[in-house]
């Protein structure tokens, strides 16, 4: 994970200093790119410690459709935007397995509704069309932006079959490089290998392209504490092999994972 730590230490030398919705302000570089070869182990932080169960429980949580953080709890990553209901609106979860589409069905403008459920989609892409270049899922629905509480940050995804291997490109928009990044490259990487359980492929590569990548100005200090501090030797996971949407928070298993301490950083909502 030296890459996180060269990229942290590039945005704080290079960054532009901006303004944001939260107030805090950042430090901020645009276009950035990392990418882990899944054969050197799980790529999950080691100069701090990331909390894997919970990575495992949003996304558990996300592919099953939900929007509301009851069904995440007790992880409370998502309970500072949520409402009184604890909805959020149609964010990941209702983008990746009940997309809105509309169809002419009378050739008169009479729209009917209908569902595409993204990651059942691209699973039968993979397997019966795996040379297609569209192996594909977006989160990122401009009708519905202003509907959801936080409009996704990671946003698009697109997975590549090489024979036997998988692998898988992320874009993501906005990017907290102290909180959220760490986070997200877990998840994923966790996503990469269970598509491919899933498709009887072995996941290779996981590409994560940035948009805007930034440090909130009071996370700096947090930082500086974590790019001085010496990565450990990757993880494994394992993952039982069980039907994608069958899945829960037993059927994986970290091994092997050695960190340093924890380190709080506040949340800019």
């Amino acid at each position: 994970m030296q890459q996180y730590i060269d990229l942290v230490k590039y945005v704080i030398i290079n960054g532009d200093k901006k303004t944001d919705r939260t107030g805090t302000g950042t430090i901020s570089c645009f276009g950035q790119q990392l990418c882990f070869n899944m054969q050197e182990g799980f790529p999950l932080l080691t100069t701090k410690k990331v909390l894997f169960e919970s990575v495992v429980r949003e996304l558990i949580w996300m592919l099953s459709g939900s929007t509301n953080v009851k069904d995440l709890h007790p992880c409370k990553i998502w309970d500072a935007w949520s409402n009184q209901e604890g909805e959020l609106g149609p964010i990941y979860g209702s983008q990746w397995r009940k997309l809105s589409g509309y169809d002419n069905i009378t050739g008169h403008g009479d729209l009917s509704k209908f569902e595409i459920d993204q990651i059942s989609s691209v699973i039968n892409s993979i397997k019966n069309n795996p040379d297609s270049r569209r192996h594909i899922v977006s989160a990122w629905n401009v009708a519905e932006i202003d509907e959801m509480a936080l409009p996704p940050c990671h946003c698009f995804f697109q997975f590549n079959v090489a024979g036997e291997y998988l692998d898988l490109q992320l874009y993501q928009r906005s990017a907290d490089l102290a909180l959220g990044v760490p986070f997200n490259i877990a998840s994923y990487a966790l996503l990469l290998g269970i598509i491919a359980n899933e498709t009887n492929k072995i996941p290779r590569t996981f590409i994560h392209t940035f948009g805007d990548v930034h440090i909130y100005k009071n996370h700096v200090q947090g930082l500086c504490q974590q790019i001085n501090r010496k990565p450990h030797p990757l993880p494994t996971v394992k993952i039982n092999k069980k039907p994608i949407f069958e899945l829960t928070l037993e059927d994986f298993e970290l091994c092997g994972y050695t960190h340093e301490p924890f380190i709080k950083f506040p949340i800019a909502v």
